[in-house]
């Protein structure tokens, strides 16, 4: 790679000055990058199809299938395909774009796009966050190009963000973050610990000791952690039997599911369910 400072690119030029984003599908040639640039907009890039490796800096980071990168102006980088059909998506936004959507949602700071991390900040989107995005993608490229159908795009994403659980350490590494997310979802902590284990993607004794060193958990108690959080919520949302809330959970056995329910919520979940009803009707 040259020494070279990166080459600086421009919003794409001709687009008109109320044009506030620009989407482009790209196949990436297999040469690696002379040069880093950078960019004088956002962008949000991901990996369509293949394996991509990205150039930073100082490093370098294979992307596969899911990838998603948020590159803030300032950010140099450089992209090269691995193997055959390397396809990413790029979303070219304009500054004042994201300037107005950050002035009306402070509880973006510090997500995505406005993360003050040394490196352009990554996310990984699963087979269902990609169908989403990709079907957003679509009506983005066949509406307008106004600050309304960017926002209508990037308000569901940068809203899940914003809602990810933040009781994983940064400092963890990207395989145990991504799993830790994944776990919130019932279609994984209903399998309990092995479910979690499956979307580590990686052997039950490590993903325990990376859990433990990073969180002071077991996969176990941190399973069983988002499925009394889901418990009670369907307490309260639901007329469902406490035997269906606990089948959904993954916990048949209604004794053990009443046993964990009192030692995370101090109240057995009839009495949750009766006396937190309740108050939210006749405070």
């Amino acid at each position: 790679m040259s020494d070279q400072s990166p080459h600086i690119l421009p919003f794409p030029d001709g687009l008109g000055p109320d044009v506030t984003h620009h989407l482009v599908r790209a196949e990436l040639a297999p040469r690696r990058p002379r040069r880093l640039h950078g960019h004088a907009f956002f962008e949000l890039l991901w990996v369509q199809n293949g394996r991509v490796r990205h150039h930073l800096p100082d490093r370098r980071e294979d992307l596969t299938e899911g990838d998603m990168i948020f590159l803030r102006p300032g950010d140099a980088h450089g992209l090269q395909g691995r193997g055959e059909a390397a396809m990413i998506v790029s979303l070219s936004i304009r500054d004042q774009a994201l300037d107005a959507l950050q002035a009306r949602h402070p509880g973006l700071n510090g997500i995505g796009f406005w993360s003050d991390a040394s490196l352009p900040p990554r996310r990984h989107l699963d087979i269902r966050q990609m169908a989403d995005i990709n079907h957003a993608a679509l009506r983005l490229e066949r509406g307008p190009r106004d600050a309304l159908a960017l926002e209508a795009f990037l308000l569901p994403l940068l809203a899940d963000m914003a809602q990810a659980p933040n009781d994983i350490p940064a400092a963890a590494p990207d395989w145990l973050q991504r799993a830790c997310r994944a776990a919130h979802d019932p279609a994984v902590f209903r399998d309990g610990a092995a479910g979690l284990v499956r979307v580590a993607g990686r052997a039950h004794p490590h993903v325990s000791r990376s859990m433990r060193r990073y969180l002071g958990v077991t996969p176990s108690d941190y399973v069983n952690a988002q499925r009394m959080t889901y418990a009670a919520t369907r307490l309260l949302g639901s007329e469902d039997s406490l035997a269906e809330i606990a089948a959904e959970c993954g916990i048949p056995n209604l004794s053990h599911f009443h046993k964990l329910f009192l030692a995370t919520h101090g109240q057995t979940p009839q009495r949750f369910r009766r006396a937190n009803r309740q108050r939210l009707i006749q405070p």
